[in-house]
């Protein structure tokens, strides 16, 4: 038993440092559209796309790639840069009091996660994007492990 507990801790850890590292991609992604105009974005995707779509006109991540700079706006643009940023300092909060075992930060991380998965579904219900599945699943088992560790940590409380 304590055993299969020290595996289920590590794994705890492990998710919780890889939402972080998505966390801070996610500032960084919202860094460069505050900073990069929306021509100099597709700019970029022309050129990263380029050959992909010459080898391969329905390349689906090419295509789709190249779809989104192409309907980046200046809302759009300003859109995804406060949702990347705002949504990854959450989390990274989130991250550093759940690696520090600070009690207020699993009730808050099972509030948030369940948010933010509420609203992929709700983007997924436009969009369809295999992704968006994919961070809700992730973030689904992250719950799961969240809730566990914070029933032991309450389990392990001293009382008073």
């Amino acid at each position: 038993m304590q055993v299969a507990e020290h595996r289920i801790h590590q794994v705890f850890r492990v998710s919780v440092i890889l939402k972080g590292m998505h966390a801070l991609t996610e500032i960084a992604g919202g860094l460069v559209f505050y900073l990069v105009s929306a021509p100099a974005i597709l700019g970029w995707v022309n050129l990263l796309t380029q050959e992909e779509l010459t080898e391969d006109p329905r390349d689906f991540v090419a295509t789709h790639l190249l779809n989104a700079a192409q309907n980046l706006t200046g809302a759009t643009e300003s859109f995804y840069a406060f949702y990347l940023i705002s949504h990854g300092l959450i989390k990274v909060v989130l991250v550093v009091g759940l690696l520090r075992e600070k009690l207020i930060a699993y009730p808050l991380s099972l509030i948030a996660l369940g948010a933010f998965i509420v609203y992929q579904l709700y983007r997924y219900s436009y969009t369809h994007s295999f992704g968006l599945i994919l961070l809700t699943v992730f973030d689904l088992i992250v719950i799961v492990l969240v809730w566990h560790e914070w029933r032991l940590l309450r389990k392990h409380l001293p009382v008073d």
